[in-house]
């Protein structure tokens, strides 16, 4: 066995111990003591300076989330413009190719077009005269009356979404072909 006598510094009677020995780690030769209290003063500034952090954070989180809400109404607030005006350009083909449809199918295949011209431009005037938050109002509402007609539109406008995108790509690939 190793002779501990001369690592540890005797204690008054000669023997080793830690009880004597507080300069160190007051906290092992006295693992019982009640620690030492920070000052009144010491305890009241970490407690302000604590609230100024939390009230600092809560403060620019705010500033944050109104940050974001504005930037996404004015986001929506263009898609809906954007989707009028695209509205506008349906019905407007559709009435050009009603005059078509008179011609070769004849006058009632026609009026059938002018009818759906009828129904795209009211549409796009009342997503022209809405609030973005009515017409996500009016959303959810029709969701939750018929989703599976709900779904089924989803799928319809991914579908055409791809298309558009993969129609988009191949001219690409086209023109930078031909360069």
């Amino acid at each position: 066995m190793a002779d501990t006598d001369n690592i540890f510094p005797p204690s008054q009677g000669g023997t080793p111990g830690f009880a004597t020995n507080t300069a160190s780690a007051p906290e092992v030769a006295a693992p019982n003591a009640a620690p030492k209290a920070l000052g009144t003063d010491d305890a009241a500034k970490s407690t302000n300076t604590l609230s100024e952090a939390k009230q600092q954070v809560k403060e620019g989180a705010t500033k944050v989330q109104q940050q974001a809400v504005d930037k996404i109404h004015a986001l929506a607030g263009d898609g809906k413009a954007k989707a009028g005006s695209a509205l506008d350009q349906v019905a407007q083909l559709l009435n050009d190719a009603a005059g078509q449809v008179d011609e070769k199918l004849g006058s009632q295949y026609g009026q059938y077009a002018r009818s759906a011209a009828d129904t795209v431009t009211s549409f796009s005037g009342a997503i022209k005269d809405k609030d973005v938050e009515e017409l996500i109002d009016d959303a959810r509402a029709f969701v939750t009356k018929s989703p599976a007609v709900a779904i089924g539109i989803a799928a319809a406008l991914g579908f055409v979404l791809a298309r558009v995108v993969q129609s988009g790509v191949e001219t690409r690939q086209s023109v930078d072909a031909a360069a």
